[in-house]
């Protein structure tokens, strides 16, 4: 485990962000199914399907890095993801919008925790 900066707070803020990502796919995959669809969670392939390789930071203000770069690729497909569906689901696109703009605050925690650092 990292040591360093204040591991408690951001060991809280990580807990934070881990919790709101999993209500993120709760969502998303409530979506798929009010859509007739069928969503995809299983574990394996969960790296092939993902918009951000995993990386393993060996300190802690490395694990704050990677998981800005996360956090901004998610921004990043999230938003094309709201472009994509333009006017034809404003539901989704609403729904795409509140989680774009939770992952905006978790880049801004982020952030600001490094700059702490």
């Amino acid at each position: 485990m990292a040591q360093g900066m204040n591991t408690e707070s951001v060991k809280s803020e990580f807990l934070e962000h881990a919790k709101e990502e999993q209500e993120h796919a709760d969502a998303i995959a409530e979506r798929i199914v009010q859509l007739g669809g069928q969503p995809n969670r299983s574990p394996e392939g969960l790296l092939d399907r993902s918009h951000s390789q995993y990386a393993e930071g060996t300190t802690l203000e490395d694990m704050i890095r990677e998981d800005l770069v996360a956090e901004r690729i998610a921004i990043d497909s999230y938003r094309q993801m709201i472009e994509y569906i333009s006017g034809d689901d404003p539901t989704t696109k609403r729904m795409l919008e509140e989680i774009t703009a939770k992952e905006e605050e978790h880049a801004e925690d982020l952030a600001s925790l490094l700059a702490k650092s």
